[in-house]
């Protein structure tokens, strides 16, 4: 090649390299045989196949052995044959060992391909096919089991309730949990008819009133009230369902005078959130900070109370909460406390990084639970729950007054 590379004509340039002539490296006697061949047989070569011939042997014969051996034909069919095999391959296997994987990597693609080689039998990973059982499915049976006995279990129901009902029994497990239905089967319909009746009795007694001069600041506070229980994208800002809780809560403050329609919240919020968390709960720090930038916890307590936390969870974390307190025996009271408390003990540390007032306020009127699902509701329950065995032992603390 250095020869080649080194020799020029006698005006000074060099040769064409693939110059009809030329000593091209790797010609030797065979090929001037091979073209005598040619032109006895008649046959006329382009410069393409002169070009072939000429450089043929520029590979080594041993690497052309292996090819023929190999049985390759590299072509344009065949290298999309090649591309679609790897990607099927790819897409049929379920896993892939990798090259950390105690059955190592395997061979490259191409060995792959062209010498049978498959995946081991065995992989790391594998996809089982065998059914995984239905935990809720398995849930639900349990709950038809309980209902329709002849006279339902209620500390039973009670225990399956309290970690969330399935949705086609929670209406009757509801009924029976509050009270409005008997444990009974054979009772639960008259009763229900009964209760029908009371209710609409209790419209025409009641309800009717509600125009009344001395109602009227009831109905006005309660009218207020309803559309302040939940968010504006909410079920309950329908206007049937603000219809219904218009009559519950009105006839409920006037056949319970004594307590009042305000009054009965202040008197729940006032002495537990004050007294209970300040002075039971492990957490100074909060207490501390709240009461240093002159927050007071009836004005963000009262909404909680109030609302059952519904302005502060979506509507598929009230209703499981509320699974949870039918289960427990005075849980939309004594129950609901200690949820408020773990609830705010569950942002305390989002408090303490807010340095003012309303900044305080704002966080609590806006907190960040609107992608809640069962898993936060079930971690609160829990917190809840400690609380209350915590403190089981001493059940004057809820009246307990500052």
């Amino acid at each position: 090649m250095s020869a080649v590379n080194s020799a020029s004509t006698k005006d000074g340039k060099q040769p064409g390299f693939w110059k009809k002539g030329s000593n091209v490296p790797g010609s030797d006697d065979r090929m001037k045989v091979q073209q005598k061949k040619d032109m006895a047989k008649g046959i006329k070569k382009d410069s393409f196949h002169d070009f072939e011939h000429k450089t043929s042997d520029a590979w080594d014969d041993g690497d052309d052995d292996l090819l023929v051996m190999a049985n390759i034909q590299m072509s344009l069919k065949d290298v999309r044959t090649t591309a679609k095999a790897v990607l099927d391959n790819h897409s049929h296997m379920t896993a892939i060992p990798s090259a950390t994987s105690s059955h190592g990597a395997g061979p490259g693609v191409g060995i792959r391909l062209n010498s049978g080689w498959k995946p081991p039998k065995t992989t790391p990973i594998r996809l089982t096919k065998e059914p995984v059982p239905d935990r809720e499915a398995a849930k639900l049976e349990k709950f038809k089991s309980v209902l329709a006995g002849p006279n339902t279990d209620l500390d039973e129901l009670r225990k399956l309730s309290w970690s969330g009902i399935p949705k086609a029994v929670r209406p009757t497990a509801w009924k029976i949990l509050s009270g409005y239905l008997p444990a009974s089967v054979d009772r639960r319909e008259p009763t229900l008819q009964r209760k029908r009746n009371e209710y609409f009795g209790f419209i025409e007694q009641y309800y009717e009133t509600r125009h009344e001069d001395m109602h009227q600041e009831t109905f006005r506070q309660i009218l207020k009230d309803i559309p302040r229980m939940t968010s504006l994208a909410h079920l309950f800002q329908q206007k049937v369902v603000q219809e219904i809780f218009e009559r519950i809560l009105f006839i409920w403050a006037i056949r319970h005078p004594a307590s009042g329609y305000v009054q009965g919240i202040n008197d729940l919020v006032t002495p537990f959130f004050v007294v209970f968390l300040s002075e039971y709960i492990d957490n100074a720090p909060l207490n501390d900070h709240i009461q240093e930038q002159h927050v007071e916890y009836l004005q963000f307590a009262f909404r909680w109370m109030n609302n059952l936390l519904m302005r502060e969870i979506p509507l598929r974390c009230t209703i499981r909460l509320w699974d949870t307190y039918q289960s427990e025996l005075n849980g939309f009271a004594d129950f609901h406390l200690y949820l408020c408390a773990a609830f705010l003990v569950r942002f305390s540390k989002d408090i303490q990084r807010e340095k003012d007032f309303q900044g305080i306020l704002m966080l609590l009127q806006n907190l960040p639970t609107h992608h809640w699902q069962n898993d936060e509701i079930g971690e609160l329950l829990a917190e809840a729950f400690k609380l209350k065995y915590m403190f089981a032992d001493a059940p004057n603390h809820l009246s307990k007054k500052k």
